[in-house]
């Protein structure tokens, strides 16, 4: 697939729209269409014999007719790919979503769990106040990764078809990638095809994060700390990002949590367990915003380049 100019445009545009409405809830959004249809094969399939083949038949099928979507919108709609652009992208809904963690917090522990289960899988019911802001700044770090770098990665690599079949990818994973009775089977080839989906950006994430926090701060330890506590996660690619923030705070992530009503022991990352603030909730947005950017100037620049008469 060729990349040209005209790709710059949408990226642009796209990226604009999401830092203006983030993902507002009078539209429409592809992703729930995505778990629309993931859920109905999961129904219908994840049952009886066989289970791994079906959903490996589901996986890769969903992935390859959304590819093939991005493809027609592509060459097709050219016009509208902007469109795409905005719905893949969704870095300011989560910021928004975390700083209502904290608020809600501020007024009762009750209000701060309650908000911080919109925007994470494990049991929030017994969650301290502790907890709820790790949960929060922990989901913050990690879909920075899948909501705007890795999304970001894809259509630099593969253009809209790219970007729009990774959130197929990344919503495969979040809908049945998990490790239970239910899912183990069904959707491991979900949980793979994402391991391996992310494992590039997920680690572009964390060096994104770290690297103007290094130079600005003459921090330059904290790459050894993120390449420590990075592999502490049972994704992965989720820890870089997430060890990452960890090392820029000075604080502690992980540890067990409960997931549909199983413990799941994690490890933790880092070792100061001090008590999280509002002001470290402004300081991961604000190292958010700047990782976005930075990820936005290079997929511009690799655009560029591919579309360079030599390279073209």
């Amino acid at each position: 697939m060729t990349m040209d100019y005209e790709l710059i445009l949408p990226l642009l545009i796209g990226w604009f729209l999401d830092l203006l409405l983030g993902d507002p809830a009078w539209l429409p959004h592809p992703v729930v269409w995505f778990g629309k249809a993931i859920s109905f094969f999961e129904h219908k399939l994840n049952r009886g014999n066989h289970r791994k083949l079906k959903g490996a038949l589901v996986a890769i099928g969903l992935i390859a007719a959304t590819y093939a979507v991005g493809l027609t919108f592509n060459f097709q709609l050219s016009t509208f790919n902007f469109f795409i652009v905005f719905y893949c992208l969704a870095g300011t809904t989560l910021i928004r979503e975390v700083r209502a963690v904290f608020l809600a917090l501020d007024r009762s522990l009750d209000e701060g769990r309650k908000q911080v289960a919109r925007i994470v899988g494990r049991d929030t019911s017994e969650l301290s106040a502790q907890e709820v802001r790790t949960a929060a700044l922990e989901t913050l770090a990690e879909n920075l990764s899948d909501g705007v770098i890795a999304p970001l990665f894809w259509f630099a690599m593969l253009g809209v078809p790219g970007m729009l079949a990774y959130k197929m990818v990344n919503t495969l994973d979040s809908m049945i990638g998990y490790k239970t009775d239910r899912y183990r089977d069904f959707g491991c080839w979900a949980a793979h095809i994402d391991d391996i989906a992310n494992y590039i950006p997920a680690r572009l994430t964390a060096l994104l994060m770290i690297l103007p926090h290094a130079i600005f701060n003459f921090q330059f330890l904290i790459f050894n700390f993120v390449h420590k506590y990075g592999r502490n996660h049972a994704s992965p690619n989720s820890g870089y990002p997430e060890a990452a923030l960890a090392g820029i705070l000075n604080c502690r992530f992980g540890g067990p949590h409960y997931y549909f009503g199983e413990l799941f022991d994690k490890p933790y990352i880092g070792e100061n367990d001090r008590p999280l603030t509002t002001a470290d909730m402004r300081t991961a947005i604000r190292v958010n915003r700047t990782a976005e950017v930075l990820m936005i100037v290079i997929t511009s620049l690799v655009l560029l380049l591919l579309s360079h008469p030599i390279l073209a």
